[in-house]
């Protein structure tokens, strides 16, 4: 199965591209969505969805994967993070692409095995489990640990529907 993990957000969006397959996984590729930082708000989440079509079309990824919002401090920061995780909703939706959400606490026990991980440890352990060179960077990180963390679900629920 090759998933799309999604790390949404205004300033960057981070993405990651995994394939499991006979219990082994793979990395495929990593990145960020860096939207023009001068144009208008409406216009970046343009640019998140258009770019999420671009790698939805490039990988034909089975599923995607998005990190759910926690609600933060700042009301505006979590509307305008609403709006990002609602332009890669839309594309992968429009693709026919089911979509998974997670939360953070999910994604942190599923790679690392502790809920309040740091950012450093989750790098630590994707660099680790996807034997990557070097760590990717922090969103593609993040993106790419929401892509494990299905992947450990998916097996899981498979493991239960064979048993």
């Amino acid at each position: 199965m090759r998933i799309l993990g999604i790390d949404p957000g205004c300033v960057v969006t981070g993405y990651g591209i995994i394939e499991e397959a006979q219990g082994r996984i793979a990395h495929l590729d990593n990145g960020g969505i860096f939207p023009p930082a001068k144009a208008a708000f409406s216009d970046r989440i343009c640019f998140i969805h258009d770019q999420i079509e671009v790698l939805i079309a490039k990988f034909s990824p089975e599923a995607v994967v998005i990190e759910n919002i926690f609600v933060a401090k700042n009301v505006q920061s979590t509307l305008k993070l609403g709006h990002a995780r609602g332009a890669a909703m839309v594309a992968a939706s429009r693709a026919g692409r089911p979509i998974f959400e997670y939360t953070a606490l999910q994604v942190k026990q599923a790679v690392t095995g502790y809920g309040h991980a740091s950012k450093e440890q989750i790098q630590k352990m994707v660099q680790a489990l996807l034997k990557l060179p070097g760590a990717a960077f922090t969103d593609a990180s993040d993106a790419l640990a929401v892509a494990l963390c299905h992947a450990n679900s998916y097996r899981m629920m498979r493991k239960v529907k064979a048993g």
